[in-house]
């Protein structure tokens, strides 16, 4: 079956990219002192002239006390962290490439360490999971910087010539952790007995950030159903709750919505439409007429949370699932995460039919 579907291009808001394959956002602590440095801008620029559509730079953080939970995670603010994004936008551009920051905020998520921030962590509800809590609860003014915070960040990227930006509101980060009912137990309006009304911080951060790009720049969110605190979570589990959660999203500014699951090829709602049926990014975009990208484990035979505890992944051809998917239009983007930290030529070898590399842990180490 030919990969053509794959490499057609792809216009969002006049931003038009070479193909449908996204570099995910790959978080890598490696940046010292929170600044992207030369090794951040070869390693995009390898990706883009790797022949990637669209490159979503690992989550990088906005301008709150304790907006990040590991000392190497970048920054999207100060005058050092940014000159060193523009470095790295500038790199990818003169490989051809397209690029947007995902930008983040990890809320009450504890580090993989012992790290701490030096200021307390905050949250809806000063909880990391169900029962568990951890920090302190974001008062009506932390919420509203917060949401300028995302601002600011949005319309320095726009700024310094990114081509999108991402705002990470899944995997129970800080957007997530006001979506989700085991972290939200807010009595004002930020809080509330459904999704709907979880929704209101994401969309104002979103109302926010379109009043700063403007209505003509790409806007993108991640969102996801799972948790890093619980994998089974679900913040919908009916169509009609899906509407409810990301239709006010769109309508407040989104563009494509960047629907995260474990597993590209799993449907979202067996039960409706069989085990073949609409995956998550497939609903998304049937429900709100949005655009959207696809993830979970593409072009690997391994699910990819084994790379959380240092397991490899062998390479697998592109299941013709994808390419059934995509060429009936059921989501619009694909995005790749694992395959391209270990092999940034991936999106050639792809279209040339060459034989492709797994994914192997250890590259997580270094930017290679």
């Amino acid at each position: 079956m030919s990969n053509d579907v794959l490499f057609t291009p792809f216009t969002i808001k006049g931003l038009t990219l070479s193909n449908r394959l996204v570099m995910a956002p790959m978080t890598r602590g490696m940046a010292q002192d929170g600044i992207p440095g030369l090794a951040h801008a070869e390693y995009y620029r390898r990706r883009a002239a790797g022949g990637v559509g669209l490159i979503l730079t690992e989550g990088t953080v906005i301008d709150r006390p304790a907006s990040r939970n590991m000392p190497g995670i970048p920054l999207f603010h100060g005058e050092a962290a940014l000159a060193g994004w523009h470095e790295v936008a500038q790199a990818v551009h003169a490989a051809g490439g397209r690029i947007g920051p995902q930008l983040w905020h990890t809320g009450s998520t504890r580090s993989k360490g012992s790290w701490e921030p030096s200021a307390p962590v905050e949250s809806p509800s000063g909880l990391v999971g169900p029962n568990d809590p951890r920090g302190t609860a974001m008062t009506e003014e932390d919420v509203a910087d917060t949401v300028a915070a995302f601002a600011r960040a949005a319309a320095d990227a726009q700024r310094l010539g990114f081509d999108i930006v991402e705002l990470h509101g899944a995997h129970g980060y800080l957007i997530d952790q006001f979506f989700w009912q085991g972290t939200n137990a807010r009595g004002d309006a930020f809080g509330g007995a459904t999704i709907a009304e979880r929704s209101r911080f994401a969309a104002e951060a979103v109302r926010a950030v379109r009043a700063a790009v403007g209505p003509d720049y790409p806007l993108c969110l991640r969102v996801s159903q799972w948790k890093q605190q619980d994998y089974k979570a679900r913040l919908a589990t009916t169509p009609d709750e899906m509407t409810s959660w990301l239709a006010p999203l769109v309508a407040a500014g989104v563009d494509v919505l960047h629907c995260s699951q474990r597993r590209f090829w799993e449907p979202e709602f067996p039960e409706i439409d069989g085990d073949q049926g609409l995956n998550f990014a497939g609903w998304a975009k049937k429900l709100t007429g949005a655009a959207t990208i696809s993830v979970g484990s593409v072009g690997l035979n391994g699910d990819f949370f084994g790379s959380f505890v240092g397991k490899d992944a062998g390479a697998e051809d592109l299941q013709g699932d994808l390419r059934q998917r995509m060429e009936r239009g059921e989501f619009d983007l694909i995005a790749v995460g694992r395959a391209l930290i270990s092999d940034a030529q991936w999106p050639q070898k792809v279209q040339q039919g060459q034989a492709l590399q797994g994914f192997n842990a250890a590259d997580l180490a270094e930017l290679v």
